[in-house]
């Protein structure tokens, strides 16, 4: 049943993130970032722009701190890879990580969608280049992993400090960087805006695979044990 819930509020937020993308190709659109570049929303872009400035320092810090959800990949990457070896099977590898590497490369896919079709650019120019800043990289990155540190301690770990740990550094981290991100101003607000909508509806689709693999592995234990009783 939760993984129905989780399927349909996935795909309500990936809706909502198509939706957000169209309305940022027709509303409220000028010329207003570097270059002539043309924004949607651009009144309130451009507000929250100037409220905030742009910070070099915090966005080379952010830069950096990208690291981290990429190191956490390779680690599951680890994970799967040794239960690989010493189970000499792929589909005996567990399920949640497969479908975790599946997700991973869907999340890259959709990078690189964007990168090829720029819908927005960023709001200075990066080493005299434009760059495409949506949805932004770096949030999209770190709120579709941090999530997923979190539910593989709680599915993983037995120590009840272990997982609360996890939950505050995941919630903590994920925090600062969204916020670091749009106040080094780096990035266009909606394009925050738009990476909370894509992670958040991935997750929650992969969250809902992983919950239909638990209910399948569960009933198909329940029905070799029935056949031995």
């Amino acid at each position: 049943m939760e993984d129905k819930k989780d399927l349909r509020r996935g795909v309500g937020l990936l809706t909502a993130f198509m939706l957000w993308t169209i309305l940022l190709r027709v509303v409220d659109v000028q010329a207003a970032g570097p270059d002539g570049t043309r924004i949607g929303f651009a009144a309130f872009n451009v507000r929250v722009h100037r409220l905030t400035g742009v910070h070099m320092g915090l966005y080379t810090i952010t830069d950096w701190l990208g690291l981290v959800p990429i190191l956490i990949c390779l680690c599951f990457g680890v994970l799967g890879l040794v239960q690989l070896v010493r189970r000499r099977s792929l589909l005996r590898v567990d399920a949640d990580l497969l479908l975790l590497g599946l997700y991973y490369l869907l999340v890259i896919a959709a990078y690189l969608v964007f990168e090829m079709i720029p819908i927005n650019y960023r709001p200075i120019l990066i080493e005299g280049r434009l760059e495409a800043s949506y949805p932004s990289s770096t949030t999209l990155l770190v709120l579709s992993v941090m999530p997923t540190l979190r539910f593989q301690i709680d599915r993983r770990a037995g120590e009840p400090f272990l997982r609360k740990a996890a939950a505050v550094f995941a919630a903590v981290f994920s925090a600062f960087m969204v916020i670091g991100r749009l106040v080094s101003g780096v990035h266009w607000a909606t394009d925050i805006a738009a990476s909370v909508l894509l992670s958040a509806g991935l997750f929650l689709l992969y969250r809902a695979a992983v919950r239909a693999a638990d209910e399948k592995r569960a009933k198909c234990g329940q029905r070799r044990k029935d056949g031995v009783q």
